[in-house]
């Protein structure tokens, strides 16, 4: 559910095949939101309906339960530390104890108004030693953990929650947009040698980077691709339909090109300099091997890719994906990789997902054999 449009897509696994196989997709305007957030509920409720009976039409199937992409100007990624000490008596770690330190990093964070949607693992050290690979069978007094949370705004998640409930719609699960979207965009090595997805939405840009196949940072800036569409409509006096195929070089217009090329990358700049902050504040600006990858309606914006270089110093190209073959489908633009992404998470979960740790733990302490099994030496 984006600012500006609303996409369904409805997928089929088959039994050896590594993708889904597209049967349905849904698309409406979304009306009622801004940067993310729901200001008018009857509106994105009528947009979510109408996504959704199209691709029920398309599909041949009634849509009860779905997964749903979060993005927004609050989603955010903040990273804490926990600890814990080793329960058995013979100092073995076991799963509990893993839990009781992740619950202690999401008890570090102030929440406040926030909500935790997914949570990632980044290091654990035992007796202040990094340990690399498994974690349960070793031996040690003091577990201490980082990890990663990704957050938004709680009246924020409660509101779509409650959109897509009226509109008939069960949520499976919210999946973070970044993480959709990168597992149709990026693939395991650029996410192991470091690599920055940038997903270019209507009123948002979202940055997520990637190193060791995890998500080490997310962070959503409050400026997309309508903005740039917007410029050029002022610019040159023209519609917002012409200024957006002006964007994407598409016009049928004769435009002076140096004016145009002037408007867009005023704006390109603005988002290549927030993303560059960014990228500095974590210690990652020119130290990403893999470069940046752009997705997101606004991923074939003119003269993004040479800026990006320009501006950035990384390698930077648009996203792609073989999920369909040689077949031609509009499914291969950039914009449907997020919806795309979704029917891939339910096979690459690697996070917490669905609640928090509180209530990972309260689920492992209501496992009362389990438990007491682990706590004896």
């Amino acid at each position: 559910m984006g600012s500006i449009t609303t996409r369904v897509v409805v997928g089929e696994f088959f039994k050896g095949e590594t993708n889904p196989k597209i049967i349905g997709v849904g698309e409406s305007m979304t009306m009622g939101m801004r940067h993310g957030y729901v200001v008018s509920f009857p509106d994105v409720l009528n947009s979510v309906k109408t996504a959704v009976l199209i691709a029920e039409k398309s599909s041949g199937i009634k849509i009860k339960r779905a997964f749903v992409s979060i993005g927004g100007a609050t989603l955010r990624g903040t990273v804490s530390t926990g600890s814990t000490i080793i329960s058995k008596a013979d100092s073995e770690v076991t799963n509990l104890d893993i839990h009781k330190a992740l619950e202690d990093c999401e008890n570090n964070i102030n929440l406040g108004n926030k909500k935790i949607i997914q949570s990632f693992p980044l290091s654990y050290k035992l007796d202040g030693k990094d340990v690399l690979g498994r974690l349960e069978g070793m031996h040690g007094n003091k577990l201490e953990i980082k990890a990663h949370f990704i957050t938004c705004s709680k009246q924020h998640f409660e509101d779509l929650l409650e959109v897509i409930e009226e509109a008939g719609v069960e949520v499976i699960d919210f999946i973070p947009s970044p993480i959709a979207g990168s597992l149709i965009a990026l693939s395991k090595r650029q996410k192991m040698v470091g690599i920055a997805l940038v997903d270019i939405g209507g009123e948002t840009t979202s940055l997520a980077v990637f190193e060791n196949e995890l998500l080490i940072s997310l962070h959503t800036f409050s400026i997309g691709a309508s903005d740039i569409t917007n410029d050029i409509a002022l610019g040159q006096k023209i519609g917002l339909e012409e200024a957006e195929s002006a964007k994407l070089g598409i016009s049928s217009f004769d435009f002076p090109t140096k004016k145009l090329n002037e408007i867009v990358e005023a704006r390109l700049s603005d988002i290549f300099e927030l993303i560059e902050n960014h990228l500095k504040k974590i210690k990652r600006n020119e130290l990403l091997p893999a470069g940046v990858v752009f997705i997101g309606g606004g991923a074939n914006t003119i003269g993004l890719l040479e800026l990006s270089k320009s501006f950035l110093k990384l390698t930077s190209k648009t996203g792609t994906t073989d999920m369909f073959g040689v077949t031609k489908t509009k499914l291969r633009h950039p914009q449907y990789f997020i919806a795309l992404g979704l029917l891939l998470s339910i096979k690459n979960q690697t996070g917490y997902s669905g609640g928090t740790f509180s209530n990972l733990f309260k689920d492992i302490k209501n496992t009362l054999k389990g438990g007491l099994k682990q706590l004896m030496p």
